[in-house]
This record gives C-alpha cells, structure tokens and sequence, in this order.
C-alpha cells in the first residue's frame, strides 16, 4: 500500500527571510556580443522554473562562504553559458524570439531565514511558501532587461542553506540544467567543467520549407501569433492537493500487475515511469466530475488525452548531443474513451503509455519541430504528466556535498500532476495531484484500489 498525505501537513507560511543583497553576476571573461536562435520547442517553453536545492550544515562550508564560492563560480560558468547572461528580445526583423548574448548579468540574492532547516518539517511535501526562497525579478531592472536565471542563497540558523534558482525554460530543459549543475558544482570544486555544453540550438531548427509528415494529436494550433501560447489555461477552481507517495515495492507490485494482465499486450515497456504513468491516468481518466458534463453518462465515452515530455537526443538521426542546453523534448501522448481505460487490463493502458514515447522516431520530432513552424502551436490534452523523478538533481556533487534534497517550487494545477523522487528512498516516486475536492475524493479511491 502506498504511504498517502491524507491531509497537507502544517506547513510554514512564512519562512521569515531577509534580503541581504542582490546583485548581478557577469561574464569573468568577455564573450561574443550575438544573437541565439531559439528552436520552436524553446518558444513555446517561454515561462519561469523555479527549483530549490537545500544542503545541511558543513563545517567548512558555512553559508556566507558557500554563497561568495557560488557568486565566484557562476562568473566563471558564464563564459561557456554566455546565452545565460543574455536577455530575451524578438528580433526586429523576423519577430522571432531570439536571446541577445549581450553580457548583462544574471541575478545573485544572499538572504537569511529566521528559522532551521528542520523547523521546515517535510522536504517533500511541496510547500508555497518555498517560493520565498527564489528572487524572480530584479526590481531594480526594467521589464526587458530582467535576467534569465537569478539565483538565490539562503542561510538557515542551523548553518545549513538553500539554494534556490529562477530560469527561464527557454534556457534548460530538465537534463540539460542537471548538466548545468554538474558543471556548476565541478568549477565550484575547481575541477573542469564536467561536460562541454553544446549550444547550438540551430540543430533543432525546422526544416525548409517544414514538412508537416504525421497528424500531430498532441498539439494544438496558436492563432494569435503574437501572444506568447500557454502551456496550459489554469483554473479557478478552488483545488484540494495531496502526495502520493509510492514505494520501490508499490512500483514492482505495479510491474507485476502489468505483466499478469498481459495477454496479447507483450509489447508494453514495463518500466517504472509507464506503469505509474498509467496508473495515473486510469485515476485521473475516470475521477472526471460527471456533473461537469451534460447528462450523467457522458464520461464513459469521453476521450481523455494523457500528455507527457519525451527527450528526443538519442533519438534523432543523428543523434543530438547529449550536452546540448536547449530544450530537446517533445510532447508524447496516449488517448482513449474513459470506458476503455477502465475496462482494459492494465497492460494495455501501459502498452498506450509506451507507444507514446515509439511514436517519437526522428521523423515524427521533425514533423512536430515543422509543424510548430506553421502553426505556433502549444501541448493539448486533458492533462500532462510532467516528471522530475529520475532528472538526479540530488546527485551533484559540490564541495559542500550534495543536496538534502532538489525540488521544484510548485504551482498548483488540476492538468499538471507531478512526479518527483522521494527523500528517503532512491527508487520511491512522490505524485502531486491538484484536483477539485470531489474529483479528489475519486482519484484517492481508484488510486488505493487499485494497489490494493
């Protein structure tokens, strides 16, 4: 049985920080004043991450050294990021959004909390008021010269610290800021930079003229082309939220139920990501409010449409670099009618979830890179699944050791639900789901049911 958060735990509103400075980190080295292209996936991923990494206490690292360390370091981790210090512009020519490699510094934030790092209770469980750990905007800066990662150190009574970081998606996708990281936490020892990074995003370019060669279920058209395109239209809904949290043994009983259940369905990739994936969905699927719809049966023959991301390195032909810093994911997807994911054994609901991420051969990412091309479009589907699980934020290795724990700062949302790994189990997994009270209610009962 999965350890469930019944209720959000008191959770502290206020952290009690204090600002004691803010200023910009530029370039140690000069860099070349230019114009980055951004690939059609980096434009659509125009929107902020917010992410904290906490450390316990080190005797030879306190916080005051380890902030002066890491504002030295990101000075230096500039020169081959350059694009990070740069700001984002559309270009006067084409209006494309494009990053000016002008130099202008990243944000840097040395603050204090009035509390320790164990009077913040559970890691974990995601807490709003992280978000006092992050800085989002230099107030002293205009609208158009705010930077594209500030960064944020946080000292803790117990002389442990935080670290938080604010970027623009557009800059990382999940693997590449873990790389950023191992590069940050290797200069940081005065050790090479662990991987070379490649910025070349003209790699991810569409092709001339675009070749639109699959129907692109996934995507929806933008018609408006000079509004940025949401991810998502968030709600008002008043949400309940809850975590989840499944165990190594919850996951392999899962696998197991995948595998007894298989039949014909021999083909599904049983591995962890899948089978909670498609857990996930079958609760979410069938928790629909029905008085949402009109009439009461209508949920049975409702599709719903399961979205996740897909890095598409390995994939291409030939393959990207695994150093690449751009964004390299596309939007897999699976969708059925809710009568049949409920009546479907359960490998064939893992089965979908696989022959999403098939589906990405290199020539279905191109056609998506070119169909974004067209029709500036954006993700469509009732919700997406977006995992932070296996990234290894929590893995790098600094001087002051690694992170108690890595976490993004999350905002809740009904079509989001989020994996993340668990503090003390490498192979747990932790679910966050946003939901209207009554959906929850649903979610919760087919959730343990089914790993009853």
């Amino acid at each position: 049985m999965g350890i469930i958060c019944e209720e959000p735990p008191s959770l502290l509103q206020d952290l009690k920080i204090t600002i004691q400075n803010v200023s910009l980190v530029f370039p140690s080295q000069q860099t070349e004043r230019k114009s980055m292209f951004l690939s059609n996936i980096d434009k659509v991923l125009n929107f902020p991450v917010e992410t904290v990494h906490f450390f316990p206490s080190h005797k030879d690292f306190p916080p005051h050294l380890v902030a002066e360390k890491l504002k030295n370091t990101l000075a230096r981790l500039l020169v081959p990021y350059d694009f990070l210090a740069g700001r984002l512009r559309s270009n006067p020519e084409t209006g494309r959004l494009e990053i000016d490699c002008n130099a202008a510094g990243i944000g840097f934030a040395v603050a204090s909390s009035e509390y320790t790092m164990d009077s913040l209770g559970d890691l974990v469980y995601p807490n709003p008021a992280f978000g006092q750990l992050i800085v989002k905007r230099m107030d002293n800066l205009k609208q158009d010269d705010q930077p594209l990662c500030i960064v944020q150190v946080t000292s803790f009574t117990c002389g442990g610290f935080a670290m938080g970081m604010f970027t623009n998606h557009v800059t990382f996708d999940g693997l590449s800021f873990k790389i950023f990281l191992d590069n940050l936490g290797a200069l940081a020892a005065d050790k090479p930079l662990a991987v070379i990074p490649c910025n070349d995003r003209e790699l991810l370019a569409a092709r001339s003229p675009p070749c639109v060669s699959f129907p692109h279920l996934e995507l929806a058209k933008f018609v408006d082309s000079n509004v940025n395109p949401p991810v998502f239209d968030a709600t008002s809904e008043a949400l309940d939220f809850k975590v989840f949290r499944l165990t190594s043994g919850n996951i392999a009983h899962l696998k197991e139920k995948a595998k007894a259940s298989g039949g014909t369905h021999k083909d599904a990739r049983i591995t962890g990501f899948n089978v909670v994936t498609a857990l996930v969905w079958r609760c979410k699927a069938l928790s629909w409010d029905e008085e949402t719809t009109q009439g009461s049966n209508n949920n049975a023959d409702r599709e719903s449409t399961l979205l996740y991301a897909v890095n598409i390195r390995p994939r291409l032909i030939p393959p990207l670099p695994r150093s690449y810093t751009g964004n390299a994911v596309l939007t897999a997807y699976a969708t059925a009618k809710c009568k049949e994911i409920e009546e479907w054994p359960f490998s064939r609901l893992v089965e979908m979830v696989s022959e999403g991420a098939k589906r990405m051969t290199d020539e279905y990412a191109r056609s998506a890179i070119d169909w974004g091309e067209i029709y500036q479009g954006f993700p469509n589907g009732e919700f997406l699944v977006s995992s932070w699980w296996k990234l290894g934020f929590d893995e790098v290795d600094y001087p002051w050791g690694r992170p108690r724990y890595s976490c993004p700062v999350v905002f809740h949302r009904k079509d989001i639900i989020l994996l993340f790994p668990d503090i003390d189990e490498n192979n747990g997994v932790n679910v966050l789901v946003s939901l209207p009270s009554k959906e929850m209610s649903k979610f919760q009962s087919l959730f343990l049911n089914y790993l009853a």
